[in-house]
């Protein structure tokens, strides 16, 4: 049995999309997955991307990704990795390779100088809350996330 880390490729575009619905399956939200192949291509493979995705491969399929950027902290004057999505296949969980997809980030946050790996967690999902305390993840709870998207974007934006 093997397992590849390996840097995502525009030909990997179409999974990438297949995965982040299997993800918003497993989040229980459906249909609020609405990135487009043509969003997935530009925003990790066009000519400026600022986001990039990492592909599991277990024996040679495919079975998992972690999409991430780089933020900033002002109060540690670094950057850091924020992870945006991770996701394993359920027929291949239990196999290492969501720590190994979290060991490889690690590992990138630490070759570009960054001072941290963050990333949200639905509180639900005692699985994945479980799995992060087990690598020394801490919860951020004094910390409350916030949203401003669709009409109340716009309108913050002073486009009404």
């Amino acid at each position: 049995m093997t397992l590849t880390i390996r840097e995502a490729a525009r030909a990997d575009a179409p999974l990438i999309i297949d995965l982040i619905r299997e993800l918003a399956l497993y989040e229980r939200a459906p249909d609020a997955a609405k990135a487009s192949l043509a969003d997935i291509e530009t925003a990790l493979f066009g000519a400026k991307p600022e986001v990039h995705a990492l592909i599991a491969e277990w024996n040679g399929a495919a079975v998992g990704f972690a999409v991430y950027f780089f933020n900033f902290s002002t109060w540690t004057g670094k950057h850091g990795v924020y992870l945006e999505d991770l996701f394993v296949r359920e027929s291949a969980r239990g196999q290492g390779i969501g720590k190994a997809l979290l060991m490889r980030l690690a590992a990138i946050a630490r070759e570009r100088g960054c001072a941290r790996l963050e990333w949200s967690v639905l509180d639900w999902n005692e699985p994945a809350i479980g799995f992060y305390r087990s690598l020394g993840a801490k919860a951020m709870d004094e910390w409350t996330v916030y949203r401003v998207e669709g009409e109340a974007l716009s309108a913050l934006a002073g486009e009404r």
